[in-house]
């Protein structure tokens, strides 16, 4: 049993007859009254999302959640196909099933395949990524003590925001887990 006050980001319960994992959450103590726990959740099979008040005390189930460690392969159109290293065993999932994963995913990437009772509903990157910069706009010289940003395109197609320094064909690490920048490599 889990706590509504322990949910984190990533935590996946069972509640009505079916699997949910926190998107969001924050725990709030209004100045009147008890405190409680806003959250946001998705359906891990149907892949809907609901926002939920829990109080704080308030359990619900844990559900058991398989972790496989694969390596992405290819994308195929909408297809992205994915290798069991140890038996070779190739699983394609839907950019609907990844979508929160592909601005971090590079090709021969080892990811970990999220499934319930047999049935796949996610992939998790790790939790950093180093990713080559293919687009930006030239730094201002001498702003590198400003903390100012500018926004980049990355070798996934994706777009960071990262400091005025960083060139074109720069690697940066990224945290997946908050999608920002965390240093130049």
């Amino acid at each position: 049993m889990i706590l509504a006050g322990d949910f984190r980001n990533g935590v996946t319960f069972e509640m009505d007859s079916s699997v949910y994992r926190v998107v969001e959450f924050q725990h709030v103590k209004p100045g009147k009254g008890a405190a409680f726990v806003r959250t946001k959740l998705k359906n891990v099979i149907t892949g809907q999302t609901l926002e939920k008040t829990f109080n704080p005390s308030e359990k619900v189930e844990e559900a058991q959640i398989t972790v496989q460690e694969m390596q992405y392969l290819y994308s195929e159109g909408d297809m992205y196909t994915f290798m069991d290293t140890t038996t070779y065993e190739q699983v394609e999932l839907s950019k609907e099933q990844i979508e929160e994963t592909l601005p971090y995913l590079k090709d021969s990437m080892l990811v970990k395949v999220l499934s319930y009772k047999g049935k796949i509903f996610g992939v998790e990157p790790p939790t950093f990524v180093e990713l080559e910069v293919t687009y930006t706009e030239p730094g201002i010289k001498g702003a590198t003590a400003t903390g100012t940003t500018k926004p980049c395109t990355v070798e996934t197609g994706a777009s960071f925001n990262v400091p005025v320094f960083v060139n074109i064909g720069d690697k940066i690490r990224i945290d997946t887990r908050t999608g920002s920048y965390m240093e130049r490599v």
